[in-house]
């Protein structure tokens, strides 16, 4: 009997080629997410989608037409025991092999009572950027995927009162040379959770304090109520999802009151 990860690796190469190896290269070509000779850290929380993306990444990088270089790279930022023995097992069975590191984010951000997850965020972001440049990688891989973009979309319209989306790829304002890639921007999430039960795969969710102690959520459960809002949409427009994905590619400055440029600038429609 094949080891699971051989079984899995081929179950990319077949039956889930096209809804998770297909999405996933079309958006690293469509948004030149990978070049040649880039070294990419694949950050990888423990979580399906981070998991996945490591496996597809390991896909990709088999049957590429040019030389690129990956660094599986966990940052353990004070997991409980078991949940580091998860990622660590996780990580053996489907035969990836990381580079773990540590760090006192959550000890960090546990006393703090505003906006923690967003701080803990950002902290996550610095530590894993400065690991990857000292480990000689260019850019670092996070596994956010298309229900995510989407999401973040209506979040930022319903209670930010802004349109701005989650951008595929950008650079770093703080660490020079170093860019954040999404290779996982037009991967269902549905199609993921398929991936994970088709093999019975059990993954962390968010394994911080705050979420052991209770169901807390930094953004009131604003997410969960756009979900289920894009869930009882869809039931009436099946395209509901692509539209919503669509309106920030289609946006017309000529018809919006007012925008703000790269560099922060606020321009009004009557400005000229």
């Amino acid at each position: 009997m094949e080891p699971l990860y051989q079984t899995i690796e081929e179950g990319l190469r077949k039956q889930y080629a096209k809804r998770l190896f297909k999405p996933f290269a079309k958006a690293i070509v469509e948004y030149g997410l990978v070049q040649p000779n880039d070294r990419i850290a694949v950050c990888i929380s423990g979580g399906k989608d981070s998991t996945l993306m490591a496996k597809l990444f390991q896909e990709l990088k088999r049957h590429n037409k040019f030389p690129f270089e990956l660094v599986f790279l966990v940052m353990d930022p004070g997991y409980s025991r078991e949940n580091r023995e998860r990622i660590e097992e996780n990580a053996k069975l489907l035969n990836i092999p990381i580079t773990v590191f540590e760090t006192d984010i959550f000890k960090n951000v546990f006393e703090i009572e505003k906006s923690p997850c967003y701080i803990c965020a950002r902290m996550r972001r610095g530590h894993l950027y400065a690991k990857a440049r000292e480990l000689g990688c260019n850019k670092i891989a996070l596994g956010h995927h298309y229900d995510d973009v989407i999401e973040t979309i209506l979040m930022g319209m319903l209670y930010g009162g802004q349109i701005q989306t989650m951008l595929p790829k950008l650079k770093s304002t703080n660490f020079e040379g170093m860019e954040l890639i999404r290779p996982m921007y037009l991967v269902r999430e549905k199609d993921v959770i398929a991936w994970r039960d088709e093999y019975g795969l059990r993954f962390l969710q968010c394994a911080c304090k705050f979420t052991e102690q209770g169901a807390y959520s930094d953004d009131g459960g604003k997410r969960k109520k756009v979900k289920e809002l894009i869930r009882t949409l869809k039931r009436e427009d099946p395209q509901i999802e692509q539209n919503i994905f669509k309106s920030v590619e289609n946006v017309s400055l000529a018809t919006v009151i007012a925008y703000k440029d790269k560099d922060g600038v606020r321009h009004r429609f009557d400005d000229d």
